[in-house]
């Protein structure tokens, strides 16, 4: 049975060091549900009220062969700095008075009706993990997909792809991410991290028609972000969707496209490796455990979730093959 590791904090070790009043715990085991690759996220404060800086070396000092009475020239490596930006996510629950109070138990109905704005929430976080565009909505944080949009790019050795002809609207995308200090989540300085829900009691409510009624309100708020320090830390395979057809043996070869993404991770010791995959993509790629797991790296196992439940992921070399339903069939060709 594997377990994930443990070395670096995800929200659900926060929420093991928050108060208890905070409630919390709650809301991480409901996001946990449909959403892993919450499971796994590095989270860490940043080092600005909006985001994060980080210092990334851009180039090495040159190293010089001296010979005897002779000189060498001094150097110097050079740096870049790169701010990340952290995004508010917020909603706000408000129910009647009277309608909470109908099942004898107002806490326990708010907690039900909580789950889908809760739900919403989580969804619109992956979603926005992925292909979140700062540069084009600015209330967002940029997502990985533009950092690994252009083949072109430095990052563009990180772009595997077996699409002979990019198609504008069917590709998917398989992600490799090794989440630790190179590539995390983060939460603005001196803010708390994770999903926070505030019970503001019972207020006065006017409709849109000026008629007043008392609710009691709930309030949810997330402030997020995404810093990617070291690209090469993350590996996006793209796929024709239109190439995975019901016969396993044929389409795209996700194995050797994943023994690729591995091999381009400096050092996959250095976090908390995994794929992400969305349904369609993963269940073709579970498919291929039937028809190639005889000769290749790729298992089903056990793994031991954040919240202490077991459950049966695909393994390809040691590393989990995780479903993310935030990941599109529909993106354009790389």
């Amino acid at each position: 049975m594997a377990t994930l590791s443990a070395l670096y904090p995800t929200l659900a070790d926060f929420v093991k060091s928050t108060n208890p009043d905070q409630s919390i715990a709650q809301i991480i085991g409901l996001l946990n549900q449909t959403n892993e690759v919450i499971d796994d996220m590095v989270w860490k404060e940043g080092n600005l009220p909006t985001g994060h800086r980080a210092t990334i070396q851009t180039g090495l000092p040159t190293a010089t062969f001296r010979k005897l009475n002779g000189g060498v020239m001094p150097s110097k490596g050079r740096t870049a700095q790169i701010d990340f930006s952290c995004a508010m996510l917020e909603q706000f629950l408000k129910v009647d008075v009277d309608l909470a109070k109908l099942n004898g138990n107002s806490a326990a109905f708010m907690m039900t009706q909580a789950a889908a704005h809760l739900e919403a929430m989580s969804q619109k976080f992956s979603s926005t993990l992925f292909y979140g565009n700062e540069s084009t909505t600015p209330e967002e944080f940029t997502g990985l997909s533009n950092f690994y949009n252009d083949q072109n790019a430095e990052s563009g050795c990180n772009i595997l792809t077996n699409v002979a002809t990019p198609d504008a609207t069917d590709n998917a995308s398989m992600w490799l991410i090794c989440w630790g200090d190179n590539i995390h989540g983060i939460y603005p300085k001196g803010s708390v991290a994770g999903l926070q829900r505030k019970d503001m009691g019972e207020q006065l409510v006017q409709n849109s028609d000026g008629s007043m009624y008392k609710a009691l309100v709930d309030h949810f708020k997330w402030d997020c972000g995404l810093a990617v320090n070291d690209w090469r830390y993350a590996v996006r395979i793209n796929i024709d969707a239109e190439d995975l057809t019901k016969n396993a043996s044929s389409g795209p070869d996700l194995l050797d496209l994943m023994a690729q993404a591995v091999d381009l991770i400096p050092n996959i010791g250095a976090g908390r490796p995994v794929f992400y995959a969305n349904r369609t993509v993963r269940g073709f790629l579970r498919r291929q455990i039937t028809n190639k797991i005889a000769a290749s790296t790729l298992s089903l196992e056990q793994i031991t979730r954040p919240n202490g439940a077991y459950q049966h992921v695909p393994m390809f070399d040691g590393i989990p093959v995780k479903r993310c339903d935030a990941l599109l069939n529909t993106e354009a060709g790389l």
